[in-house]
């Protein structure tokens, strides 16, 4: 059983935030390079052992805070499943195996980790205390994880990388906020499990999940329409996926106002429409990378 609940401490479900590591594959054009998929893999991996150590220290601290909550209560620490020293000798043990998988692919991206690693201890030890920040911190920490794919397979870091990976990171971040005040429902409580929830009125919330969901949708329609985007791709057809991210954007604030999840990764995990447009999406890109500059030049001949 001290397994099983090591296992839990270590959050396998958060692993799939990690997924956008594998993202410069297909945006570069690699799709069809073993070499750059396996790199890309080990990358994500040590993310994902990189993370699991961030979330068990994590959860060392907010132990008597999680308890608080209605669901975090029963994680293994808050709920004694799993001693507090044998919590950290497995970070200490996550650590080290992600900082050796990081070496493997490159120098570069140990050192991504390891910003990584230095931004959730601030976040951890003191930023998640302040208003706005906080939330910046967990779009960041998304940011360096698509950085960590790109600088694996050795592609140029895209400034659009950072503008799409940053506003949609930062639009899910609020979107947490709001789920988490919805699921706890009550000031004087929230006020005792994060310190910022009670700042975060649903008046606030509504302004800022609609703010960053708006720069979301702009920033990715300027990238599928920039003329960089349609050299690179050999086409313009990526800007009809629009509808795709707009229903998903959409979706996803919908679920947060109501508070059915707790997390975002629930709602990837668990809510059926919204699983159905990332495969939709996904599908689209590919064909687009793939189908999209042949169709387009065989449609011009019957212009």
């Amino acid at each position: 059983m001290v397994i099983v609940h090591l296992i839990r401490l270590a959050r396998p479900q958060q692993w799939i935030k990690n997924l956008i590591v594998l993202f410069p594959v297909v945006f570069a054009l690699r799709v069809g390079d073993a070499t750059a998929w396996l790199k890309a893999c080990l990358a994500m991996l040590a993310f994902c052992l990189a993370s699991s150590s961030v979330y068990i220290v994590n959860d060392l601290r907010d132990r008597d805070k999680d308890r608080l909550h209605p669901r975090k209560r029963n994680r293994p620490l808050a709920a004694g499943q799993v001693a507090p020293g044998v919590a950290m000798a497995s970070a200490g043990a996550l650590l080290a195996a992600g900082a050796a998988v990081a070496w493997i692919v490159s120098p570069l991206t140990l050192l991504i980790i390891l910003a990584y690693l230095l931004l959730q201890t601030a976040y951890t030890f003191w930023l998640k205390s302040r208003m706005i920040v906080d939330v910046v911190c967990i779009a960041m920490g998304f940011v360096l994880r698509a950085a960590a794919g790109g600088v694996a397979i050795r592609v140029e870091l895209s400034p659009w990388l950072f503008i799409c990976a940053f506003t949609i990171c930062l639009f899910m971040g609020f979107c947490k906020r709001r789920s988490e005040a919805a699921v706890i429902a009550d000031d004087e409580l929230a006020a005792l499990h994060r310190r910022t929830l009670p700042g975060y009125t649903p008046s606030l919330l509504t302004h800022l999940t609609t703010l960053s969901a708006a720069i979301a949708i702009v920033a990715y329609l300027l990238y599928a329409s920039s003329s960089r985007t349609v050299e690179h791709f050999g086409t313009i057809y990526l800007i009809y996926t629009l509808p795709l991210v707009i229903y998903g954007v959409c979706r996803f604030e919908m679920l947060s106002a109501l508070g059915i999840y707790a997390d975002p990764t629930e709602v990837i995990l668990r809510d059926r429409p919204f699983q159905a447009t990332l495969v939709l999406w996904a599908a689209a890109v590919v064909a687009v990378i793939w189908w999209g500059k042949p169709f387009q030049e065989w449609l011009k001949g019957y212009y």
